[in-house]
């Protein structure tokens, strides 16, 4: 579909598909094929109440009621309110009996508290390649240093694992074997400092803020092999809590929301309900950054319309 539109798109690492212009275009494309099925698009309409009734239900808009046998609950989560954002789908579920799980953020930037934060700040708008992890998960994207912690790719993908009071790993050089490449820092000028050796690996002030963390003070060639390591683990394993996260105002999309033992499997609709159907955002189904989540709406909208 996206193809017969002219719209041009790239894939990225883990399968990612990303549009290589704007993500208007997806939009101009979805109201072109609205149109051409004749939906009526209605905007700045309040969902006043829904009733059930004998043949199908009936939904109070502005004002205004309107009848249908099959009812599609597809107003996404509760992220970016500023958009309009809100936990209305939830509320549907829970009048019509349906179960829900937890709802929380997820795709969204991890926060520091301010003692974690304070010796971090100097390295705000600083990104490396990283391999972020959280248990037994873990993503290798591009992490990011903000004002409030970290974000970037690898952390938006690894938030959607971690809960309050979990510790994740990070590798800011993964892959590199640090002890060796110091050694020959070294052996080739052991009068240079370690910061200026660390330099040459990562970015000037996140290399200048673990030499000073290191406690080395001394030029290479007082340093031991253990020391290395220790700067090493600093680097490659970097075991931080963060304090929370940016919430629903950044996430990029919720966590949880409609049970999906509750919904039919082939079809969408409530397994208790009849003509109710819920698709997707709103239901509890979470996929990766780049276009996981939309293939899920688009995916699970598309059964549901072959079933009303």
């Amino acid at each position: 579909l996206v193809d017969r539109y002219g719209i041009a798109w790239h894939e990225k690492t883990l399968g990612q598909l990303f549009c290589d212009g704007s993500a208007k275009q997806i939009i101009d494309l979805l109201v072109t094929e609205m149109k051409q099925a004749n939906v009526e698009l209605r905007l700045q309409t309040v969902v006043e109440s829904i009733e059930a009734t004998a043949d199908g239900y009936t939904v109070a808009l502005s004002g205004e009621r309107v009848r249908c046998t099959s009812l599609v609950v597809a107003c996404g989560g509760k992220s970016i309110p500023k958009m309009g954002a809100t936990g209305f789908g939830y509320d549907v579920a829970r009048q019509f009996g349906l179960a829900l799980t937890d709802i929380r953020p997820a795709l969204v930037p991890l926060t520091f508290d301010d003692n974690t934060l304070a010796p971090l700040k100097p390295l705000s708008g600083i990104s490396v390649d990283a391999v972020i992890s959280h248990g037994k998960t873990k993503f290798a994207e591009a992490m990011l240093f903000t004002h409030r912690g970290l974000s970037g790719p690898s952390i938006l993908q690894i938030s959607s694992y971690w809960r309050e009071g979990d510790t994740i790993s990070v590798a800011m050089l993964p892959g590199v074997k640090i002890l060796d490449a110091l050694r020959a820092a070294r052996a080739r000028n052991g009068r240079q400092a370690l910061q200026t050796a660390l330099s040459e690996l990562l970015p000037k002030r996140l290399a200048q803020l673990i030499a000073e963390n290191s406690g080395i003070h001394s030029h290479l060639a007082d340093v031991s092999d253990k020391q290395l390591l220790g700067v090493e683990k600093a680097i490659n394993e970097w075991q931080v809590k963060p304090a929370g996260s940016e919430g629903y105002r950044t996430a990029e999309v919720t966590l949880g929301g409609v049970d999906t033992d509750g919904l039919d499997q082939k079809t969408m609709e409530a397994k208790s309900v009849k003509g109710l159907y819920f698709i997707g955002e709103v239901v509890d189904v979470t996929g990766w950054l780049g276009g996981y989540n939309f293939q899920w709406a688009w995916s699970s909208g598309w059964v549901a319309g072959q079933a009303v």
